[in-house]
């Protein structure tokens, strides 16, 4: 049976499709470039990306039951990676395609203890990894725009 929290954890089913973390991460980056989330003052962006990670964690927890732990159906983690990588940085296509591709290359390797987040228990070992490779891919944005690199 299909439930609400079921419907959140899979990004409205993108999490049943062959590579749905990709698609969900590939999505929010277009969601956040399309809309002007960062437009004042970054706040609505941190706003979205807190509810995202707190719902995603609830989502996580409740589905865990049903689906196991981590599932590949569960891309909502995916979502606040994204969002996360992309706080506070500006809303531009070359940043934006940057935070992408280090998203996911920090979430795929899961290098620097990120795969050690994975063991906390219910929904915050689902999402810590994603919000943490989120975290360290805007460390590196963050660089490349304190440097000026594009």
């Amino acid at each position: 049976m299909i439930t609400i929290s079921k419907l959140v954890a899979s990004c409205f089913g993108i999490g049943y499709i062959r590579g749905g973390g990709t698609i969900a991460a590939a999505l929010t980056a277009a969601a956040w470039y399309l809309t002007p989330l960062n437009t004042a003052g970054y706040t609505t962006g941190l706003i979205v990306a807190v509810i995202v990670v707190f719902v995603g964690t609830w989502v996580a927890s409740k589905t865990e039951r049903d689906w196991g732990k981590d599932s590949s159906r569960v891309v909502i983690d995916e979502v606040a990676g994204m969002c996360v990588t992309l706080l506070f940085v500006p809303v531009k296509f070359w940043y934006v395609v940057a935070g992408l591709i280090l998203f996911r290359f920090f979430d795929i390797a899961k290098p620097l203890l990120i795969r050690k987040t994975e063991s906390l228990p219910g929904g915050w070992g689902v999402m810590a990894d994603d919000v943490v490779a989120g975290i360290y891919s805007n460390l590196l944005l963050q660089l490349v725009l304190w440097f000026n690199l594009f």
